[in-house]
């Protein structure tokens, strides 16, 4: 049974948290969508795509922001409590600060259910239909790779040039010089072009042009004109659709039941598989750790109208590490499987440190009156 006064932090620490996730998502998704959105719309694709592809990113994006955002929403509200000695008050009339932690662990719990429904379910799912999505847009090579009016590098001595592209997509003013045989470069010259995609390989079919090759060695250039030449361009830096190999597009479900089937397939590895499951597992521990952190960090401090910066230092300092040794048993994990617990110990470190920090808080330690007694059995 909720309290009125777990009821009343609890909803203050929900619009918090909604707040600061509006805002960093807002920020995070412009910042990741202003490339994409040149990109496709220089490609020809209409806003729609680009509509398209930013939703299917929105899971990614949200775990990613939504532990900050449950960190900043329990700082802010227990730093704001405390100095309208909110806080102070119940802890006067014989509150504990485990008692006084109770809606913070409502909250922790309510977001660690919303992170691990994003981070088991719906981020691999939104990935799977994105790659899929992806792979149609990477066969309509007009819109991944040209662009009219630029020199495009493709890879390594190859240079690409369309003057322009017509909206049923023929290619105009044609240029392709392969230089990528030492002592042999060839040359591509046609009016315009038309590609097509067959066995998965993507071919231009130029018209009305001039095909120029140098032999270095004798210094003899020859040069032949065609009526129609087919030039299989799939080659110039891989352009035909990759398959689907990201580990992380995989459902939580194959990579708990069907580890031996994906180890199989040579794909993956044993290390790779349990790395992969338990770093989704890790981020439900991360919001119960960073709301219980923030929380506990500012209840050791004493009351302040000016606020608890060093404690809300602390907490933040607490949180970079534990995301940091979080990173840092990635490696490990993946060359042995067997220590995939490892990922789970930075967690488990946070919550024992919040524990800390609300034992200090219920005793504080009073270091004058420890001196004085210190000094007197001297």
């Amino acid at each position: 049974m909720i309290s009125r006064y777990d009821g009343y932090v609890l909803r203050q620490l929900i619009t918090m948290w909604s707040f600061f996730t509006l805002i960093l998502a807002g920020v995070f998704w412009i910042s990741r969508s202003i490339g994409l959105f040149s990109t496709l719309l220089g490609g020809g694709h209409s806003p729609w795509v680009f509509f398209e592809l930013t939703a299917l990113t929105l899971p990614t994006l949200l775990r990613t922001v939504m532990p900050i955002a449950i960190f900043a929403a329990v700082v802010y509200v227990t730093n704001r409590l405390r100095r309208e000695s909110e806080l102070v008050v119940m802890q006067a009339i014989g509150s504990s600060p485990f008692r006084l932690a109770r809606p913070v662990l409502w909250f922790a719990a309510l977001a660690a259910v919303m992170v691990g429904t994003l981070t088991l379910v719906l981020r691999p799912a939104s990935l799977e239909v994105f790659e899929a999505r992806e792979a149609e847009l990477e066969q309509d090579l007009a819109a991944k790779l040209l662009k009219e009016g630029t020199f495009l590098h493709p890879m390594d001595g190859v240079v690409v040039y369309f003057g322009q592209i017509d909206p049923n997509g023929t290619l105009r003013d044609v240029y392709i010089s392969d230089q990528r045989k030492t002592g042999d470069s060839l040359t591509y010259t046609a009016s315009q072009a038309y590609l097509v995609q067959e066995n998965g390989a993507v071919y231009s079919v130029l018209v009305d042009g001039m095909a120029l090759q140098f032999d270095p060695t004798t210094e003899h250039l020859s040069a032949t004109w065609f009526d129609d030449l087919t030039v299989d361009i799939s080659r110039y830096g891989g352009l035909t659709a990759p398959e689907q190999s990201n580990i992380r597009a995989l459902s939580t479900r194959r990579l708990i039941s069907d580890q031996d089937d994906l180890i199989a397939e040579g794909r993956y590895g044993k290390g790779d598989l349990v790395e992969e499951l338990n770093e989704r597992l890790s981020w439900i521990g991360v919001c119960i750790a960073v709301a219980l952190v923030g929380y506990s960090a500012l209840m050791t401090g004493v009351h302040s109208r000016f606020g608890l910066w060093t404690q809300i230092g602390i907490a933040f300092v607490i949180l970079i590490l534990v995301e940091a040794a979080r990173g840092g048993v990635s490696g490990l994990v993946q060359q042995n499987p067997q220590l995939w617990w490892v990922y789970h110990v930075p967690m488990l470190v946070g919550c024992l440190l919040a524990l800390v920090f609300l034992a200090i808080a219920g005793r504080p330690i009073r270091i004058g009156g420890w001196l004085r007694r210190a000094k007197d059995q001297s």
